[in-house]
């Protein structure tokens, strides 16, 4: 949990994911339509990848891939994302991590 843990410390909104999943792709443009800027790293251009996917992996991440980190702390991949949004609770996780002012 090395890379991982180093990777998202200190910043508001992670998100690991890979260049040509369309999953991924929604998740980071629904994050980003609030006006959060999430720091993204695409597991299948980063030199790390395959050891950060194996880490996700191990945190219970299936399929690894979006893996969304708020304030730290996994929150989970695309069904707990959409399941946070659906029941309003999204957008409060993000003001209180301050990736978002309102």
């Amino acid at each position: 949990m090395a890379i991982v843990t180093k990777l998202v410390k200190d910043k508001a909104v992670v998100i690991f994911s890979k260049s040509s999943c369309c999953i991924c792709h929604s998740i980071k443009t629904l994050i980003c339509s609030f006006g959060a800027n999430p720091t993204v790293y695409e597991l299948d251009e980063h030199p790390d990848g395959q050891q950060i996917e194996k880490e996700l992996k191990a945190l219970g991440c299936k399929p690894c891939v979006p893996a969304v980190f708020i304030g730290q702390e996994l929150v989970g991949g695309s069904n707990e994302i959409m399941s946070l949004h659906l029941k309003g609770k999204l957008v409060p996780m993000l003001i209180k991590e301050r990736a978002i002012w309102l």
